[in-house]
């Protein structure tokens, strides 16, 4: 995917001001992030700078080792006269070797002399180098990664070609920053989608309407909502949100999604369902992901409803000729959260023309008014009508033209009235 960005234009002769001697190779130098490589994808882009570089500092070898999401090594991302490193996937250990010095000492670092007992990696004695300099790629004091040039005959780094290749680096962090954040963005929402139901499921006697829409701001977050049906020929209903924003929350909603259906395959108590999906939670995801999850299950009579909570908010029932108003049921621990109470389940009524509505968070909590104002808005919105017209209602009451803040998912249920 091809990604816009546009490159920052203060002069590198300001930010350099008062070098004598390098004016020309300051002129060529602001060519490094031009706009004219806006329109390149991440990979052809990192390939022209190093490309740009190398001219530009007269090396012969230039390589960009970016931070895993570890934080522990470093990874050949893009690399000019030493591709190897990038075709061999060449890791080096933070703190280790040189590259791994120049991402621990967060400063430049010129090597001299280069062979086992200065550099971890073998490909760059081997290809001949004889001279390196490293600097690091910083975002917001925290480093991404590190930019190093070699030589293959001795050559001396000066205090010219440290500042030069630092302000390539800062600028190379940058626009790598930019383009990683929007690809992270943009495969989130794909993602994202990619997980959410094509279609309803055909259910005789249900009729079901949903929504889903993300936030304006803020990156992608971890809302979802799943329909199937169960080899008992019942259904069963997950709203869940995970906590967090991001690729991270994306994937992670992903992973509980999958590891949800096939644990409700094997049975009908959305509790248990639950219980074993927050035991595979804390055995693979330890304590960093936290997720509020409802899981609904119908009988094939549709009659009936059983529901489980994992710190998810209750749903809105509505019965003809009677006012919409939250069921009452327990609410468990999030997913993630440590405790040894059993999960609860509870069972409620649906009769024919019974309206019940799914929802995540950011359909009723506001900066500005209580939670209770807005799920009191959703009760108001919430009639014993029509699945679809009951979306549309709880739609256009409850965000009309205001500006998403979080993602918002809906899952309307309507029990037929001819049975």
């Amino acid at each position: 995917m091809c990604v816009s960005y546009a490159v920052p234009t203060v002069s590198l002769l300001d930010e350099l001001g008062g070098m004598s001697g390098v004016d020309e190779r300051l002129r060529r130098i602001e060519s490094v992030t031009d706009a004219a490589l806006g329109h390149l994808s991440v990979e052809d882009l990192l390939a022209e700078l190093l490309e740009r570089v190398q001219r530009l500092l007269r090396v012969d070898t230039v390589a960009v080792l970016l931070l895993d999401p570890s934080s522990e090594q470093l990874v050949a991302t893009a690399a000019k006269g030493i591709e190897a490193e990038v075709r061999q996937g060449v890791r080096i250990p933070l703190g280790r070797g040189f590259a791994g010095r120049v991402a621990a000492e967060k400063k430049p670092v010129i090597l001299p002399r280069v062979d086992h007992t200065t550099v971890l990696n073998p490909i760059l004695w081997e290809r001949g180098i004889r001279s390196l300099l490293g600097v690091p790629l910083l975002s917001g004091g925290s480093v991404m990664g590190v930019l190093h040039v070699g030589t293959l005959g001795a050559r001396r780094f000066t205090a010219d070609d440290i500042q030069l290749l630092q302000i390539v680096g800062d600028r190379v962090a940058s626009v790598i920053q930019e383009r990683q954040a929007e690809a992270e963005r943009s495969a989130a929402r794909l993602l994202q989608r990619s997980l959410l139901p094509a279609r309803l499921p055909v259910v005789p006697g249900l009729e079901m309407a949903a929504r889903y829409v993300p936030a304006e701001r803020g990156g992608v977050g971890g809302d979802w909502y799943d329909v199937f049906v169960l080899p008992s020929g019942g259904l069963c209903l997950v709203v869940g949100d995970v906590v967090g924003r991001g690729f991270a929350a994306a994937g992670e909603m992903g992973r509980l999604r999958s590891a949800l259906r096939a644990h409700a395959l094997f049975s009908g108590d959305p509790a248990e369902a639950l219980t074993r999906l927050n035991q595979q939670v804390q055995h693979f995801e330890g304590s960093g992901m936290v997720a509020t999850v409802q899981v609904a299950m119908f009988p094939p009579s549709c009659e009936r409803l059983h529901l489980s909570s994992a710190g998810h908010l209750p749903p809105v029932l509505a019965v003809p000729d009677r006012s919409a108003g939250i069921i009452d049921m327990p609410n468990d621990p999030p997913l993630g959260v440590s405790g040894g109470l059993a999960r609860r389940s509870t069972t409620i009524n649906v009769p024919a023309g019974a309206v019940v509505c799914f929802y995540t968070d950011g359909l009723v909590e506001r900066r500005t008014t209580s939670l209770d104002v807005g799920l009191k808005r959703l009760c108001e919105a919430v009639v014993a009508g029509p699945a679809e017209s009951v979306c549309t209602r709880i739609m256009g009451q409850l965000i009309g033209n205001d500006p998403r803040a979080d993602d918002i998912a809906v899952l309307v249920l309507r029990r037929s009235t001819h049975q």
